[in-house]
Parts: structure tokens; sequence; C-alpha cells
């Protein structure tokens, strides 16, 4: 393989792995406080104070993922970190659709509105601890 070949794979992989971040751990918490009785059953909508939590571990999982897909570009982090971030405004969007009235207007819009900012802060802390 050529070096353009190899540095286009590590750009996808940089951008997959926070892809991978946001949403393993996300499923793997929302399982983990469903069985748990703390989320009520699959199906069944949960409280606004619920939602809160469950952005709460959403945010922290943006920015851990446009860290990690920062740290692994080959070049430009902030160009893959913006690319992460327009993937999870498209599946937050997508998601949104999907939920319907399943939940309040503001949790899935908010995941919209926040996908950019929350994956370039994380790139942006990167840089930072870098140097």
């Amino acid at each position: 393989m050529n070096a353009k070949t190899i540095s286009i794979l590590k750009s996808i992989g940089a951008v997959f792995t926070g892809i991978l971040i946001n949403v393993i751990p996300a499923i793997t918490i929302d399982a983990v406080l469903h069985v748990t009785n703390c989320y009520p059953p699959m199906g069944e909508r949960m409280s606004d104070s619920l939602f809160l939590l469950a952005s709460s571990y959403r945010l922290a999982l943006a920015i851990l993922g446009g860290y990690f897909t920062a740290k692994l570009a080959p070049h430009s982090p902030i160009g893959h970190v913006i690319t992460l971030g327009v993937i999870g405004t498209i599946a937050s969007t997508l998601g949104h659709i999907q939920m319907g009235d399943q939940g309040p207007a503001w949790y899935s819009i908010g995941l919209i509105v926040i996908s950019i900012p929350l994956s370039w802060l994380g790139g942006f802390i990167y840089l930072k601890r870098r140097g």
C-alpha cells in the first residue's frame, strides 16, 4: 500500500474509533440502566430527569470520541473531529425522526445541536494537552 492509502485508512479508523467511543458505551450504559430498573422497560417512555441522565453521559462520550479521533488522526485533527461531529449530527437527526414522541423534543434536538461542538471540544482538548 502506498502512503496515501495508509493515510486514508488511518483517517477512516480515527473517525470510526470516535463513533465506537460514542455508541458502544452509550448502548451498554442504557442496557445496564434498563436491566437494573433505573430506566423503565424498553418501549416505555422515560421521565425528563432520566433523559437528562442519558444526555449527561452522551455529552461526555461525545467529547471523549472527539479526543480520541483527534489523537488518532494522521493529519488535520480538527478536520477529523468535525467529520465525526457531522456523522453524529446525521445519526442524531435520524434518531430524532425515529424517536417520534417517545421522548421530549429537547433531548433529541439537543443531541443534534451538540454533536459538532462537543466533537470539536474533544479535539481541542487533545490539541491543548499535546501542546
